[in-house]
Parts: structure tokens; C-alpha cells; sequence
């Protein structure tokens, strides 16, 4: 089992000079420890999540991405999970690429339908209903597919048309980034990750949830002619590690036993403590779940 570091918190601690140190050191100690991947939130005001308000602080997610790549070298890295709305699909593309370029090859593209409509009224971002934001999500896929492969001509859409799909230089080692796509919906999200993904990310709301969710996944892989096995499952967890570490582990025990490869924990705390205390208590014997 994989361990990776879900940082969604900017607020901690309080002073915003100290928000780049923090990120440095947390990102390095996380890397030591072994983590696979460390992944920011795409939004640009703080949920709110446990007491969270908008008007803490909040970083753009592939900007703070570019940081972290010049003070790592191993660790995956990529945004849990993109918005769709919040970029178009030509200029994400290259985004993601120059990620990938400048971090020697460790971007994964997480993406999902974007929701959070308070940032997006409030920033001028297009609020449209659910159904196009998902047509929206299956174009975005497919032009960055496009994007990283060796066809660089046009893309017509229903909401995107592209004359070029030039991407130069392309991704690192004529390979593209993972796809990620995030979320549990079962009729839409799962059946895009059937189609198009390489990895699925869900909740981690308990294993009996997790494993209805893998069998509506499955199910639309063999709709889709899709080699289930083929597909990374990952898993994020939103409840206290360090206070709770037996319960964690035991469930990451069978969420491993269902698939799962790869769990992602969130600081509750100062992350430097926070990362510091699961690198010397919790990685190691996640490390040993097979």
C-alpha cells in the first residue's frame, strides 16, 4: 500500500510568510518518508471542511505544484483534483505538461467535475448545470489525450474547438501523465474512469461503501470493453490518523484487500508535526500492507 499527502490547508500556521517554508519542509519530510504523492485541492477560497471559512488562505493548485517539483524528485505530483471549469482544455494540457517537463516526469492529471460554485460565481467563472460540466469533463479528457499524442491537428467539440492541438515539448519520456479522474458518482464520474482513466480516486467512507463503489466501476468496465485490473485505485482519508492509527490501519488493510493501492492522508495539525509524526508512525506500516 501506497501512502500519499493530501495538503488542503494553507492556514496553518497563520502568518502567510511562512506558508512557502511550511509547504518546503512538509513536501521534503514527505519525500524522505517514502510518500508517492503529494497533491494540493484546486480552489482558490477554503472550503468549508472542519470549520474552514473562504477568507483563510488558499494557493493555485499548479503554481504551488511547481514549487513543490523543484524541491522534490520522487514524488508523484498533481492536484486533487482539477476543475474543469476552471481552465480551458488546450491551456490545461500545456499546464500539465510543463509539470511534467520541469519536475523530470512525475505529473498526474487529476481531474473531476468542478462544484464549488461560491469561488466560481465569485471569480467570474462560468457556473453551468451538471450535465454540461460532465460534457465538459469527457472533452477536456479527450483533447488532452489529443494533446499527448502524435496527432496535433484539429479537435471539434460540442463546447471546445481547437484548429491545433500542438503541445511542444511533449510530456517526458514520450509518455503521458496518468489521468486521475476524482469521485464516486455512479452513473457518470465511474463511467468516465472506465473510458478514459487510469486511476480512480473515491472516499474513503468506509470499506463496504469503497467496494460498492469498485463494483459499479467494474461494471462499467465491462460495459466498456475495459480491463478493470488496469485501472489504479486509490482512496482518500479524511479522518484523524494520528488519534485513531489502529482504526486507520486496519481499514487501509481492507481497502488493500479490495484493490486499493495508494491512500491519501490529510494533515489535522501544523503539517510539519503532522508529516514528521506519520512518517515515523504511520508510513512504515502502511508500507507493509500488501
Amino acid at each position: 500500500m501506497k501512502l500519499g499527502l493530501h495538503y488542503w490547508n494553507f492556514s496553518t500556521p497563520t502568518e502567510p510568510e511562512l506558508i512557502a517554508p511550511t509547504l518546503a519542509q512538509t513536501a521534503r519530510i514527505a519525500e524522505d518518508a517514502g510518500m508517492s504523492s503529494f497533491t494540493p485541492m484546486d480552489h482558490y477560497f477554503q472550503m468549508r471542511y472542519r470549520g474552514g471559512s473562504a477568507n483563510e488562505p488558499m494557493l493555485e493548485g499548479y503554481t504551488t505544484l511547481g514549487y513543490v517539483a523543484a524541491l522534490t524528485t520522487r514524488m508523484t505530483l498533481g492536484l486533487m483534483v482539477t476543475g474543469v471549469m476552471y481552465r480551458h482544455p488546450g491551456l490545461l494540457a500545456k499546464i500539465v505538461t510543463t509539470l511534467d517537463v520541469l519536475s523530470g516526469g512525475r505529473a498526474q492529471f487529476g481531474i473531476g467535475a468542478s462544484w464549488y460554485e461560491r469561488e466560481q460565481r465569485g471569480l467570474g467563472v462560468p457556473v453551468v448545470a451538471m450535465a454540461e460540466r460532465f460534457e465538459r469533463l469527457e472533452e477536456t479528457i479527450q483533447i488532452c489525450l489529443q494533446m499527448w499524442s502524435d496527432d496535433d491537428g484539429p479537435y471539434r467539440g460540442r463546447h471546445y474547438q481547437l484548429e491545433e492541438t500542438l503541445c511542444v515539448p511533449a510530456p517526458l519520456g514520450r509518455r503521458r501523465p496518468a489521468i486521475m479522474i476524482g469521485g464516486g458518482g455512479e452513473k457518470k464520474t465511474l463511467r468516465l474512469v472506465a473510458r478514459y482513466g487510469d486511476a480512480c480516486n473515491l472516499f474513503a467512507t468506509g470499506p463496504d461503501e469503497v467496494a460498492h463503489k469498485l463494483g459499479v466501476l467494474r461494471a462499467h468496465c465491462d460495459a466498456e470493453g475495459r480491463d478493470y485490473e488496469a485501472i489504479e485505485k486509490t482512496v482518500m482519508y479524511s479522518r484523524p490518523v494520528l488519534e485513531e492509527t489502529g482504526v486507520f490501519l486496519a481499514e487501509a488493510e481492507e481497502y488493500a484487500r479490495l484493490g486499493v493501492s495508494e491512500i491519501q492522508v490529510l494533515p489535522d495539525r501544523h503539517p510539519v508535526d503532522f508529516t514528521e509524526q506519520v512518517a515515523e508512525h504511520v508510513s512504515p506500516r502502511v508500507a507493509d500492507i500488501g
